[in-house]
């Protein structure tokens, strides 16, 4: 399958979500919410090896609640990450393989189940493997101030991805996600990645943002997006775990700097820091304020919405609610 051939299915799905289609939510939080204890540097990912049963529930709970894109538990899952865990590589590459396995067989049991329904509302939902920062995997915080030190080049972020990226890729997802993208270095590697590997399904890069205008590094986005822009094999470009009082603007800011689709999924508002490891109080968002702006973000130019920390399934619902019925889908 070619590279258009491949975006297709995700133009194919916006279009059937009625021009804009729905990602899942905050991974982590719900596995904390099923008692999973992941304060560790592997994060979400700890459940590959000690729950995997947990992470395909509670990807179909995401699918329950209306979400058109899955992303897989492999955000901080690295194979040098697994390595000093006592995984060989070829364990480490195995563990890479099961989040996109979970994902894809928590997405077909769910289907199978809801198209003998002919009145059902759900799509048949695509698979995204989540590929982190490089700052995710130093579990410092750095994704979210891109400052990687003079050491860290472009050469280096491009090994360090990978393996990991081929992986992935082999092992079937329907896109790639490239989350928390903090500086153009990186979104940088990521493309040019994308090239040398001559990968043949679409992908997606999301910065996050600390200040509602620039990435985390201090870098104007329209310098980063000018590097994506240039290639095909990119069809997304957001934001991700970002407060959700900065999206409209940056869609606003995005579409005057990319014809690619714009995806935003925001965390709730909390803030995360990264030495203590803990939420920060802050003006959050709830439930009902993402019903209600999800619409306000759509008609700003978003063709994908989801949520990113500390939102739930119940988040999700409510996005699917506000875009059905703002759509004219029947709401489910």
């Amino acid at each position: 399958m070619g590279i258009h051939k491949a975006t297709a299915l995700l133009d194919d799905l916006i279009e059937k979500a009625g021009g804009c289609a729905i990602v899942d939510g905050g991974f982590a939080t719900q596995l904390e919410k099923h008692g999973a204890s992941i304060n560790d540097p592997l994060w979400s990912a700890l459940c590959l090896i000690k729950d995997p049963d947990l992470v395909k529930r509670v990807h179909l709970e995401y699918l329950e609640a209306g979400a058109d894109i899955l992303v897989t538990s492999s955000y901080q899952a690295t194979i040098p990450g697994f390595i000093p865990r006592g995984f060989s590589i070829e364990e480490a590459e195995s563990l890479l393989e099961k989040s996109v396995k979970l994902a894809v067989e928590a997405r077909e049991k769910f289907w199978n189940a809801v198209k003998r329904n002919s009145r059902h509302s759900y799509n048949r939902a695509l698979v995204a493997a989540s590929i982190g920062s490089y700052g995710a995997y130093l579990a410092d915080g750095s994704e979210y101030s891109g400052n990687y030190g003079p050491h860290v080049s472009l050469d280096k972020l491009k090994d360090f991805h990978r393996r990991r990226l081929q992986v992935l890729v082999d092992a079937g997802p329907d896109l790639l996600a490239f989350e928390t993208i903090p500086n153009k270095l990186e979104a940088q590697a990521c493309v040019e990645l994308l090239e040398e590997e001559n990968i043949q399904i679409p992908s997606w890069i999301c910065f996050s943002s600390v200040d509602g205008e620039n990435a985390p590094s201090g870098e104007s986005f329209k310098d980063c997006l000018d590097v994506i822009n240039k290639s095909d094999k990119v069809s997304a470009v957001g934001i991700n775990c970002a407060p959700p009082h900065f999206i409209q603007t940056l869609i606003q800011k995005f579409k005057e700097l990319t014809g690619k689709a714009i995806i935003v999924y925001p965390n709730s508002g909390e803030i995360w820091d990264g030495i203590s490891k803990e939420w920060l109080p802050s003006k959050c968002f709830d439930d009902e304020k993402f019903e209600l702006f999800a619409p306000i973000w759509r008609d700003a130019g978003a063709k994908l919405i989801g949520g990113c920390c500390r939102t739930t399934p119940s988040t999700i619902q409510a996005v699917s609610k506000a875009l059905k019925e703002r759509s004219g889908l029947d709401t489910f």
